[in-house]
């Protein structure tokens, strides 16, 4: 199924969301709900993190997302000598036209893959706030707009340390969500054995079920998705939470408020739904949130993860009742 210019009923957006994610379950097996993440983060027009380790298909998640959707993909492999140049281009000198011309650099891709981020210092890390937030790069004083639709996909490993440098909390703000891959389960892990044994090649070949043009109307849709005040409170109350809790030095901010709403405005979506319900903000509010949130230093040393901080305010901030 490829999505019209203008989708106009959720069902439809409903049965695109099921296909693009049938066809990317024959790549990546076993993990249906990361794999809806990560779509949720492209059709309500944001950036996701995928912060797990080696080997469990981060990489070829952003592929084959791009893949099944028909967008344009570029890499960026993050290292230590990476410069900001090699992020959004550079201005050249042209010798058979006498004149400098601008270069662009692999951020101008539909979906860009940002391969092992903290492996890059800050300077260049920052090269990705502008693009991530405002959707342009600015080269030698002249601001270039990024193609749309624009999705960052960046991944990174938790336990390497060595040549690696944190990302800092205003870069992490900049992402829609962030999730983790795991490991699948024996009985998924055994049917990808499966499955490429019977392939008898390392690629999956994969369908393009979906459109340039189909994506760019998932997200109009996603717009027209209705919320109702007390839904729209119960998501400032849940941030608040966070900054309230005494656990947190600092909590999400009203950028981290914005992200749950477009994420539980995409869930709705995706569920065949014009209209956002308290589950949704629910079932989002970890990957929308947990990363947003700086422990008191105390509770960091005892190991506490920051998704605890929202499964407790979640647990605890009462939800609109629809009688």
């Amino acid at each position: 199924m490829t999505a019209p210019t203008s989708i106009v009923a959720p069902a439809d957006a409903a049965r695109l969301v099921a296909d693009v994610l049938d066809e990317l379950e024959r790549a990546v097996v076993g993990k249906r709900p990361v794999l809806e993440l990560v779509l949720l983060g492209l059709i309500a027009d944001g950036h996701v993190l995928l912060d797990d380790l080696p080997g469990v298909a981060k990489t070829l998640t952003a592929r084959s997302l791009a893949r099944v959707t028909g967008l344009d993909f570029s890499r960026i492999q993050f290292t230590p000598d990476l410069l900001p140049a090699d992020i959004t281009g550079a201005t050249v000198f042209d010798a058979a036209s006498g004149d400098f011309s601008f270069r662009p650099g692999p951020i101008f891709g539909h979906l860009v893959l940002g391969d092992e981020v903290n492996r890059a210092p800050a300077k260049t890390q920052a090269a990705l706030l502008e693009a991530m937030q405002e959707r342009q790069v600015t080269v030698d004083g002249t601001t270039h707009r990024l193609p749309r639709p624009f999705l960052v996909v960046a991944t990174q490993n938790p336990i390497e340390h060595e040549g690696t440098y944190a990302l800092p909390e205003a870069q992490l703000d900049r992402f829609l969500l962030r999730t983790r891959m795991g490991y699948p389960d024996a009985e998924a892990e055994a049917e990808l054995l499966a499955r490429r044994v019977a392939r008898g090649t390392d690629e999956v070949e994969l369908a393009t079920v979906c459109s340039l043009e189909g994506v760019l109307a998932l997200q109009e849709a996603v717009e027209r998705v209705h919320v109702e005040p007390a839904v729209a409170r119960y998501v400032v109350e849940l941030a608040r939470g966070t900054r309230e809790d005494v656990e947190v030095e600092i909590g999400a901010s009203p950028r981290g408020s914005l992200a749950l709403l477009k994420l539980a405005r995409a869930f709705a979506l995706g569920r065949g739904r014009d209209f956002v319900d308290p589950d949704d903000v629910k079932a989002v509010a970890l990957p929308a949130l947990a990363h947003r949130i700086v422990l008191r230093s105390e509770v960091w040393v005892r190991g506490t993860p920051p998704e605890s901080v929202v499964e407790r305010v979640v647990a605890t901030v009462p939800a609109p009742s629809w009688r």
